[in-house]
């Protein structure tokens, strides 16, 4: 209909590649990247628990524009930023693991894997599964690095668990906040943010500390 507000079409993207809060930085300051969860997947143990995981793998959830970024550079990302076990194994709630969502996706992440093990010169013990179902991880793991600047988390009102996990603004913040992010990104960025001068300000001293250090649990 004439007039009308096209629907913005998203894509979902699942990866487990070590400890989650890392991975939640990374992929939530990348251009494209909507919404961010860390949770647990990829198991069958009903309602996991931090504690109690079971057969699960911690992981990061994604929404991104595929528009704007494409299943494969994020494959890129995952691949080139693994804390560990892309070539040892190490016990399953940290492994490396890929849950697609189609079938272009899992033909994608199957030819991705090929083509890094030929380029590596050694066998890559990544798993690549249907994805079935996600499990969202305790509040405290959401936004990790974002949740520890209380007083930003106030101002912005990004206080509970669905703000957290909803909002655009609050994935790109802990990617910031981490040093995940370029000073030139921050600023090119900046625009569409909606913070006032005292919050860009807060936010630009951590993204210029903090940049180049390298991502960590």
């Amino acid at each position: 209909m004439p007039g009308q507000i096209e629907k913005l079409v998203t894509k979902r993207a699942t990866f487990g590649m070590g400890c989650f809060w890392a991975c939640d930085a990374l992929f939530g300051a990348t251009p494209g990247v909507l919404r961010t969860r860390v949770g647990y997947a990829g198991g069958t143990l009903d309602s996991p628990t931090y504690r109690n995981l079971g057969d699960h793998t911690e992981v990061i959830d994604i929404d991104y524009n595929p528009e704007v970024i494409g299943y494969q550079e994020l494959l890129n990302l995952f691949w080139n930023n693994h804390e560990y076990g892309l070539t040892t194994r190490i016990k399953r709630q940290y492994m490396s693991l890929v849950l697609w969502h189609d079938e272009e996706d899992r033909l994608t992440a199957e030819q991705s894997r090929e083509k890094e093990q030929r380029k590596r010169g050694e066998p890559l013990i990544t798993e690549i599964k249907r994805f079935e179902r996600f499990y969202p991880a305790e509040k405290y793991h959401q936004k990790y690095r974002l949740q520890a600047h209380p007083w930003l988390v106030e101002k912005l009102r990004l206080k509970t668990s669905e703000e957290l996990l909803g909002s655009t603004l609050a994935a790109k913040l802990n990617g910031y906040l981490a040093g995940a992010a370029s000073v030139g990104q921050f600023e090119q960025e900046l625009p569409s943010l909606g913070l006032n001068e005292e919050t860009t300000e807060y936010v630009r001293k951590y993204v210029v500390e903090n940049q180049g250090n390298g991502l960590y649990c």
